[in-house]
């Protein structure tokens, strides 16, 4: 699948995905999450502010997706709106089946406590510091009045490496174990989708590590979709995709894939795209645009398997193609 497709693609027909019925679990055909010309824009003092203008993305069940960004590039805004903090202007989104732009209060509450789970960066925003960490993982459980809490428990904080820390509370214990317990309480309902802000923002490398693979172990045994939300472009080593957002919109994705060289040697192989949209819009990665000097206007070129961007340089312009020295990058 092309980026291009993955960016566009829509759960279901060309009008939308239709409703579905979530009755535990994943229950909807089609992606985990499904965002269409998405659009946020703040009023303050008069002024607007367009926090998102037209974002698309799509994100598969048990994929991990680091999304980057400067700060004000849109993704926090972003983040809200998925977790039913927020909702946009304008635009249309689904989360594991559910339409985000309809739901009434009740509707919104439901969807906070089973589809989705949240991990923020601070660690003292995930836990009850009264509570021990098997505690903190029974109580959105306890909540819900979900039965066999204890062995859930027991599960989730053996899978996340963090069972020896059961009985302790969170002042007890270091911040890549609070994250790690905080990962567990997020997934105690056996939420589709699991979104984190800056999860690693306040740990050192080697307890970021271990975070991203409680992550990455939630997808690969659980199930669960994880988007992580970062403007630390390490994150995205330890992801198969990133997206970046700019301005409010995804500009470019990098995907990574595993080889087997002609040495027998397993290699991680990175290629970047860049976005289209449904409009056909692209954006140009900043450093590309700094180091050619493009601004104002561009040439597009179209040859039969590619097209070339050329700077606005008058020489260019009165100059044939077909006669221009080093006219093609192969």
């Amino acid at each position: 699948m092309t980026t291009t497709d993955r960016t566009q693609r829509q759960p279901d027909s060309a009008g939308g995905p239709a409703p579905v019925e979530r009755q535990g679990g994943r229950a909807h055909v089609g992606p985990d999450i499904w965002c269409e010309d998405l659009v946020r824009i703040y009023s303050t003092e008069g002024v607007e502010v367009q926090a998102l203008q037209g974002l698309n993305l799509v994100v598969d069940p048990g994929d991990v997706v680091a999304l980057v960004g400067a700060s004000g590039s849109g993704k926090s805004t972003l983040l809200g709106i998925l977790s039913g903090l927020d909702r946009p202007t304008g635009g249309r989104a689904r989360v594991a089946g559910v339409d985000l732009l309809t739901m009434n209060r009740a509707q919104r509450v439901d969807y906070q406590r089973h589809v989705v789970g949240f991990v923020w960066q601070q660690t003292s925003r995930n836990l009850l510091p009264f509570l021990t960490a098997a505690d903190n993982v029974a109580l959105p459980m306890v909540i819900s009045n979900r039965t066999g809490r204890g062995g859930r428990v027991g599960e989730l904080l053996e899978l996340l490496g963090v069972a020896d820390c059961a009985d302790r509370r969170p002042s007890q214990l270091s911040g890549g174990q609070q994250q790690r317990v905080a990962i567990a309480t997020a997934l105690a309902n056996s939420p589709a989708v699991l979104l984190a802000d800056e999860p690693t923002g306040e740990l050192d490398d080697a307890a970021s590590e271990q975070v991203l693979e409680a992550m990455r172990t939630a997808a690969g045994e659980l199930g669960t979709t994880v988007l992580v939300v970062t403007h630390d472009p390490t994150v995205s080593d330890h992801v198969r995709r990133t997206v970046q957002i700019r301005d409010g919109r995804t500009s470019t994705e990098v995907l990574r894939q595993k080889v087997v060289g002609p040495d027998g040697v397993e290699r991680t192989v990175a290629r970047e795209y860049t976005v289209i949209d449904r409009a056909g819009r692209i954006q140009l990665p900043k450093q590309h645009v700094q180091q050619l000097g493009l601004h104002d206007r561009v040439r597009i070129e179209k040859e039969s398997t590619h097209v070339q961007v050329w700077p606005d340089d008058q020489d260019h312009h009165l100059t044939d193609p077909a006669t221009r020295d080093g006219k093609e990058e192969r």
